[in-house]
């Protein structure tokens, strides 16, 4: 059974979430390395894997700003 994702929505995921996870650590003064694992630990990653759609559309500072809301409810740092 083919996947119903179209290779262009696959192809912009790709290009947002590789976008995004330096710019957020870059925003939050962190190694790119550090950020990704920051994401991963307080669930930003599973937000963005999920609402990466959204987020895209939106402003990149707010979108920015959404992922590290739902990390710092999940334990991570302010």
């Amino acid at each position: 059974m083919k996947d119903n994702k179209t290779d262009e929505e696959i192809s912009a995921k790709i290009s947002f979430m590789s976008f995004i996870v330096p710019a957020f650590a870059e925003a939050y003064k962190m190694p790119i390395p550090t950020a990704f694992k920051y994401l991963k630990k307080y669930g930003g990653w599973d937000f963005l894997t999920e609402h990466w759609w959204a987020l895209h559309t939106d402003n990149d500072l707010w979108a920015i700003h959404a992922i590290y809301e739902v990390c710092y409810k999940n334990g991570g740092m302010r």
